[in-house]
């Protein structure tokens, strides 16, 4: 039989719990060449609160873990009696993922790891106030949002003409 991956579904908040004891069977060697990896697809992502970047991890599939395996009684035994493990997608009759899928979820995984995702705290025609550099206390409008460098685009009102001023997120205020 030959290893496929199929999703293994968890109880909400429990996938890094589940996604950490297959690994470690995996890497004892209890399951033998059964069970090969466990993928938790996850993403970094860099907010903008208050004036401070925060760096959290958001999961790409919440409540799911993908695991590459030979389906047999055993190992759907094994995985279905780990501790915060709700069963297969599929129910009793677990089905794979198609190879494009698999494909997609892992170029997705690599791709997301060499770029950090930003979550803006702005959106376009919001008023802002900037706190920092040559600008200091202007009011603008935002106009443009560039979240993959962690910059935004704000029209400011120079010399009685709007002029375009690139900052960062965490150079700005909202203003109520």
């Amino acid at each position: 039989m030959a290893l496929r991956w199929y999703v293994v579904h968890t109880y909400s908040g429990q996938e890094t719990k589940v996604y950490q004891y297959i690994s470690e069977q995996v890497a004892s060697g209890d399951f033998g060449e059964q069970i090969k990896q466990v993928l938790m697809p996850t993403q970094d992502v860099v907010k903008v609160k208050n004036g401070k970047k925060t760096k959290t991890t958001r999961k790409f599939f919440p409540s799911y873990v993908l695991v590459e395996m030979e389906l047999s009684k055993e190992t759907m035994h094994a995985v279905r009696n780990c501790s915060g493990v709700t069963g297969f997608v599929g129910g009793n009759k677990p089905q794979p993922l198609r190879e494009e899928e698999v494909r997609r979820i892992l170029g997705q995984t690599e791709k997301v790891s060499r770029q950090q995702i930003s979550e803006v705290p702005f959106e376009i025609g919001d008023a802002v106030k900037i706190k920092e550099g040559p600008f200091k206390d202007f009011d603008g409008v935002v106009d443009e949002i560039h979240p993959e460098k962690g910059k935004i685009k704000v029209m400011v009102s120079v010399f009685g003409r709007s002029t375009p001023v690139e900052v960062d997120f965490m150079h700005v205020i909202p203003i109520s």
